[in-house]
């Protein structure tokens, strides 16, 4: 009977939502090993409460299934007991009312302040060294690319895609086109604003502020990337610890730990939800602790 159902869910998927095999095949493994489990504790696929189904989960869990793997394994459950009240065969839905496994968010990658000011300061002086024309222009690239990453922390699909008519107020401020196309403005340090000035002025005429030979007319995510590992390994940094979104967790992280509120640094992000800039709230955690440690009239003792 289990083995029908499964088989008859599974045909619907692939009819009417066009699932793909390697969908169709994963979510046969999930329900028949859910169908065993219910066959092992004296229930079956009709019969099976919201009780079950959770104890099922905290099973999956005690096995050292990871978060993300036994919410899909609950989505697959879901979905089939929802196919199941749709066609009638049972009167109601035990996976209602039970939660989806939460993942830990991992805590970004960020590099020291030092370890910034170095890949800086690296990137200058190539920028700055007696080299070929042609060199000379690739490392003033790299070295305002970095230097707007670092002042801005804006996404690198953003950063590579700049407009030159970006560039507002004598450099001082940048219009930086987001997600959903949602604009905002963010201002320049001096580094920054300096660097941008001088290299604008070794630019052809052109749309972006970063132009390339490619389809989209601008420099990739791709050569930008491979580029600032590269130079990681002239500056004597790990080049898997380098790469453009670590140096945007740099910038809100550096920033939050200067005391900037994090309702700020989530607008100069582009986050349209503060609950996504949160992720950075162990910085303010670590300030705090900082804070007490520091500050307490019995920290001492």
């Amino acid at each position: 009977m289990s083995g029908h159902l499964i088989g008859a869910f599974l045909e619907m998927m692939s009819a009417e939502r066009g699932a793909a095999r390697n969908t169709i095949e994963a979510y046969r493994r999930d329900l028949a090993d859910y169908s065993g489990y219910l066959t092992g504790h004296g229930e079956t696929l009709l019969t099976a409460g919201r009780e079950a189904v959770m104890a099922y989960m905290d099973g999956l869990k005690r096995q050292g299934l990871s978060a993300s793997s036994s919410a899909r394994r609950l989505s697959a459950i879901r979905q089939f007991h929802g196919f199941l009240c749709a066609d009638g065969i049972r009167g109601d839905d035990p996976t209602r009312i039970v939660a989806s496994p939460k993942a830990r968010r991992a805590l970004p990658k960020v590099l020291s302040i030092a370890e910034v000011d170095t890949l800086l300061t690296t990137a200058e002086a190539e920028a700055n060294a007696d080299i070929s024309p042609a060199k000379k222009a690739s490392a003033l690239r790299l070295y305002v690319l970095l230097e707007l990453l670092y002042a801005t922390g804006m996404r690198v699909s953003e950063l590579v895609s700049l407009k030159r008519a970006a560039v507002m107020r004598d450099a001082s401020f940048l219009t930086i086109a987001g997600k959903g196309s949602k604009e905002r403005v963010v201002p320049l340090n001096d580094r920054a604003r300096d660097a941008v000035r001088a290299y604008i002025e070794t630019l052809d005429k052109g749309i972006y502020l970063f132009p390339a030979s490619g389809a989209s007319g601008h420099l990739s995510r791709q050569v930008f990337a491979r580029d600032l590992k590269e130079l990681a390994v002239r500056a004597g940094i790990t080049p898997s610890r380098v790469a453009p979104h670590v140096l945007r967790h740099a910038f809100a992280s550096h920033l939050l730990g200067g005391g900037a509120d994090l309702r700020v640094v989530q607008m100069l992000l582009g986050h349209a939800d503060i609950s996504t800039t949160q992720i950075y709230t162990h910085v303010l955690d670590e300030k705090l602790r900082d804070l007490v440690e520091t500050h307490h009239p019995l920290a001492e003792k």
